[in-house]
């Protein structure tokens, strides 16, 4: 199947790295400082360039900032954009020289979590969740960051992480914002895991709940189970990932000459996402064992119900046999009876003295053998 690839052109009046035209500013709507905010448009949410640590200048379009950067030969610049369309992330991609491949996926997203370095790019895949409580929900969104020598790019396909506190975090802390690109990527993932401990609670509380339904013999709990089991499964796949992302930072610390301050604070990130990832394990392993708990009373109120059934069925057998065998009984000497009273004037039996004492006897006869019969075999 053959690749998409997505055009780098280079928009009027820019040129490449180092030597830009100037260009007027075209203002697209953003406002500065809101990283977090509402969509304008889906486009550039906030962009600022920091100088040592202090944001400089908050430019309020593309144009903008690439030409604030030009004009900070030690600045970094910090791009937010939410849901760009192709234009602005192609006229991002041709300043910074992003690779084809990964600005597509940026564009289309739909990515697992992931680490890929071009040149001096690295390009990272993130997948944040948050827990909806009033609808007990799990929604997951998905986040790229492009950082390079002197950038950072963020493109965001949904409403978390909140990149708003995470920039006011840094811009408090000068000291860390110094240190480049990577403590910016490094607040980001410490940001996206610290979003995984609210879901996490959330869904133990929601399996807390499961539990007391399934003993409580709700038959709508088997449902709940798998729609939560599936949620678990989706977010097993959002931050497993994320460990092999970790471990490709890790790897890069001596190649690269990562910070020392910037190591210990990524090894703590690693430390909480590998807590979460034990504790999803643990509620995907608790829901089979609550599914198979589940089935196991579902399988034992059938059987209940068919056992309550069975006893009803011999019950209603027995009470049939009692009364076929009095009907029977009371039967024998109706027929009798009737036979000799059918008063045909050729009846032998109409002139005998004994016939009555003889009628009434063989009747009293039939009915206690047949009394005897039914006895023996239980009916009675």
């Amino acid at each position: 199947m053959a690749t998409k690839r997505i055009s780098l052109t280079r928009p009027a009046g820019l040129t490449r790295r180092g030597g830009r035209e100037p260009a007027a500013s075209a203002d697209d709507g953003a406002r500065p400082g809101e990283d977090q905010g509402r969509a304008s448009g889906g486009r550039m949410m906030d962009s600022a360039i920091y100088t040592q640590g202090r944001r400089t200048a908050s430019p309020g379009s593309l144009a903008e900032t690439y030409q604030c950067l030009d004009e900070s030969p030690q600045g970094m610049a910090w791009i937010g954009l939410y849901r760009p369309d192709p234009l602005d992330l192609t006229s991002v991609a041709a300043e910074f020289k992003l690779h084809e491949l990964a600005v597509e996926d940026a564009i289309t997203a739909h990515q697992r979590p992931k680490l890929e370095r071009y040149g001096d790019t690295l390009f990272c895949v993130l997948r944040a969740a948050r827990y909806v409580d009033p609808v007990e929900e799990v929604v997951f969104s998905e986040l790229h960051v492009f950082t390079g020598p002197d950038f950072v790019i963020t493109v965001r396909h949904g409403e978390a992480p909140d990149l708003a506190a995470v920039r006011r975090r840094l811009e408090a802390s000068p000291e860390m914002l110094a240190r480049g690109p990577e403590a910016v990527l490094y607040a980001i993932l410490d940001e996206v895991v610290d979003g995984y401990g609210p879901v996490v609670a959330g869904l133990e509380n929601d399996i807390d709940e499961i539990e007391i339904q399934v003993f409580g013999g709700d038959p709508g709990v088997s449902r709940r189970i798998y729609e939560l089991s599936r949620e678990v499964i989706e977010f097993q796949r959002a931050a497993r990932p994320l460990a092999g992302v970790l471990e490709g930072l890790s790897g890069g610390f001596a190649k690269y000459g990562v910070d020392e301050e910037l190591q210990r604070y990524l090894r703590d990130v690693n430390d909480h996402l590998t807590q979460v990832v034990e504790r999803v394990d643990g509620l995907r392993q608790l829901l089979q064992n609550i599914l198979t708990v589940n089935a196991t009373l579902v399988a034992q109120q059938q059987n209940e119900e068919m056992r309550s059934l069975t006893e009803a069925s011999y019950n209603q057998n027995e009470e049939v046999k009692k009364i076929s065998s009095w009907a029977a009984i009371l039967f024998a000497p109706t027929l009798i009876g009737t036979v000799y009273g059918m008063n045909f004037v050729h009846m032998p039996e109409l002139r005998w003295v004994g016939g009555y004492p003889f009628a009434l006897t063989l009747m009293a006869l039939v009915c206690g053998v047949l009394y005897l019969v039914f006895r023996r075999r239980d009916w009675l």
